[in-house]
């Protein structure tokens, strides 16, 4: 079977520049890189350079890089160490928008259930999270706010700078997860001005079970893993040298070649969705009024369900929005706030494109889309 793969904000294949990197250390190159003996120096040496281009990429210092499992991990390391180093034993309080990643919601709800006050900022009509409904949440006792730069669902960009500005004026720390925006867009701490930043190995092409965190100089901020004190004393565990490398890989070339990556994707992204315009009477395409991720498209079919299209085309690998959303919501305040019906949710899908990607796909995808789309209208009307 012919497959097109059109998740690419779940994950990415592995880029083939980031395989034939870590090879060597498979196999000839697999000590410990705590160790003094030449293989382990030449494994924490290639660690270190992965660092460099990590750093180079969002424009950071090298020591403010700290390896991580995941976005998931570091998205817990943002909040829970910042929540147990600034208000231990459920004193504080930290502000979270309601369009989060799980791996940032469920971690925040976890706090609440020790004691520590949450509050939920929803977006407005644009699914947009207004600055000015994220100082009004902010209390006295407040630690932290989390906004997503890219939300998942929609891509849609989120304006983190201008919230960072004003919860630095108001000494409340700033986190954001860049897992779904790194590597399609530009990620410049100088611009967005956060003290703690995740991201996400394998959403740019390096392996699965890699991440890291940014965690500026000064941000007060305790480690959840305990152990031998590696990665600055933050997270203890001996390094994915392997994922490490490839990520430091794929930094590299998303560093290089972001401009032309932004067009490429922009333009099939563009030629995806106005396709499905014409053959899908109806189609209602979300968030396309404001930024988005520009690989990113969140379409909703008119008057049947998602499942439905993903039973009858296993050969279009795209996410459904209950997908999107993650085991543990049933309904989506981004799609819901856009003005979606609980139905058109359940209609909704997310189409993301990525490097391997063409136009011919584009076409062939659409057309696949939205032969099954009136296939199940004619014969299983709702």
């Amino acid at each position: 079977m012919r497959f097109y793969y059109l998740d690419y904000n779940s994950t990415t294949p592995m880029a083939p520049e980031a395989q034939e990197a870590v090879l060597p250390f498979l196999a000839e190159y697999y000590g410990n890189p705590s160790s003094q003996y030449p293989i382990g120096r030449a494994v924490f040496e290639v660690i270190e350079e992965a660092r460099f281009h990590l750093a180079g990429l969002i424009r950071c210092e090298r020591s403010e890089i700290v390896f991580t499992s995941g976005g998931t991990e570091s998205c817990n390391m943002a909040l829970v160490g910042t929540a147990m180093q600034v208000a231990p034993r459920g004193s504080g309080h930290l502000v979270v928008s309601s369009v989060e990643h799980p791996a940032v919601l469920q971690t925040a709800k976890f706090l609440e259930a020790l004691g520590y006050g949450l509050t939920l900022v929803s977006p407005n009509r644009e699914g947009i999270i207004d600055p000015e409904s994220v100082v009004e949440a902010i209390r006295e006792n407040t630690f932290l706010v989390s906004v997503t730069l890219a939300q998942h669902e929609t891509g849609i960009i989120q304006p983190v700078a201008q919230i960072a500005e004003r919860c630095r004026l108001a000494g409340v720390l700033v986190h954001t997860d860049a897992s779904q925006a790194l590597g399609k867009i530009p990620v410049h701490i100088a611009r967005l001005n956060v003290d703690l930043l995740s991201m996400s190995g394998h959403k740019m092409y390096a392996p699965k079970g890699v991440g890291a965190l940014f965690v500026r100089h000064g941000t007060p901020i305790s480690p959840i893993l305990h152990g031998e004190g590696h990665e600055y004393g933050l997270r203890s565990g001996t390094e994915n040298a392997t994922g490490i490398v490839a990520f430091g890989k794929t930094a590299v070339i998303a560093d290089k070649y972001m401009q032309q990556s932004i067009e490429r994707m922009t333009g099939l992204r563009d030629l995806l969705e106005a396709n499905l315009l014409i053959m899908v009477p109806g189609l209602i395409i979300n968030g396309q009024d404001v930024e988005r991720l520009p690989n990113t498209s969140s379409v909703t079919f008119p008057r049947v369900f998602a499942d439905k299209i993903q039973q009858r085309l296993p050969e279009v690998c795209f996410s459904t929005s209950a997908a999107a959303l993650g085991r543990y919501d049933t309904t989506s305040p981004m799609l819901s706030a856009l003005g979606l019906t609980p139905a058109q949710v359940q209609g909704t899908i997310r189409l993301s494109i990525g490097r391997f990607n063409t136009e011919e796909q584009m076409i062939r995808a659409a057309e696949m889309l939205a032969s099954a789309w009136e296939a199940i209208r004619k014969t299983e009307p709702q």
